[in-house]
């Protein structure tokens, strides 16, 4: 990457860093209007999307046309479909139970406090871990087999994610199961298949990035990042604390992983245990 290219780049992190402020504020003054916090978790997909068109509007002449078109197309692909899915299980539903918990304990003005660690920790959030998607917009490399290993890895990702959460909503949809714990399909093999998903995704776009860009170390923080967040962050560890008093889940956690797909753990008999 040649000096114009660094300078090039440089401008499109802050270009970036103001466009995922602008949208999740403009989704704040939203929520607060309609006193609904959860709707910034519809935000968080499109920050993402709008984060990589800015950044193929602007590495035009600076990188290669294929590797940039792959990357904006791959997040975007990502973020809307995170978003839309978001949106419909969403709809009809009050506030989210964690931003209720989370305001609760809220020192002063539960406002501000929401401003603070939602909403601008999300922006902050969306800039730091779409930092191979701008880094692999700036490369002049050709796109080559190590550049589609990782396209290969998002889409295992994607379908990953996208077909737990199909399932998981055909799931609920059927009014037998209520009050069932869903473990059938990628559901028996992992415990959160769509956030094991989620998580290839981003692993997939950081080999898209460093095998065009050599100082891999910087953007390997956006993989390491959201698999934190999703695993003792505010993904996997919060939401196995709600599901842990759910009759049948302790059973289900006992033979299922928590994340990585395994087969799930035999009984004494050879069978896999299922809930009743």
């Amino acid at each position: 990457m040649n000096g114009t290219a660094w300078s090039a780049l440089l401008i499109n992190l802050v270009a970036c860093a103001a466009t995922a402020g602008a949208l999740l504020l403009a989704t704040f003054a939203v929520a607060v209007r309609r006193g609904l916090h959860r709707i910034v978790d519809i935000a968080w997909g499109l920050a993402f999307s709008a984060v990589a068109v800015v950044t193929w509007l602007l590495s035009a002449g600076h990188g290669d046309d294929g590797r940039r078109l792959l990357a904006a197309a791959a997040t975007v692909l990502w973020g809307l479909r995170l978003a839309a899915h978001i949106a419909r299980r969403s709809r009809g539903h009050g506030e989210d139970p964690r931003y209720t918990a989370l305001l609760a304990k809220a020192p002063g003005n539960r406002t501000l406090y929401a401003l603070r660690t939602v909403y601008l920790g999300q922006a902050a959030l969306v800039w730091l871990i779409s930092l191979p998607v701008q880094a692999a917009s700036y490369s002049s490399a050709p796109l080559d087999l190590p550049a589609f290993c990782g396209i290969a890895l998002w889409a295992l990702g994607l379908a990953f994610e996208a077909v737990g959460d199909h399932q998981l909503a055909c799931f609920k949809q059927d009014p037998a199961n209520r009050g069932r714990i869903m473990d059938k399909g990628l559901w028996a093999w992992t415990r959160h298949p769509n956030y094991f998903g989620d998580s290839l995704v981003w692993w997939g776009l950081y080999v898209l990035a460093c095998t065009a860009w050599q100082p891999a170390l910087i953007v390997l923080v956006s993989p390491v990042l959201m698999t934190a967040l999703l695993t003792v962050g505010s993904g996997k560890r919060l939401l196995e604390k709600h599901m842990s008093g759910r009759p049948g889940y302790a059973a289900y956690a006992a033979r299922t992983s928590g994340f990585f797909p395994l087969p799930p753990r035999r009984t004494a008999r050879g069978t896999p245990e299922r809930t009743k």
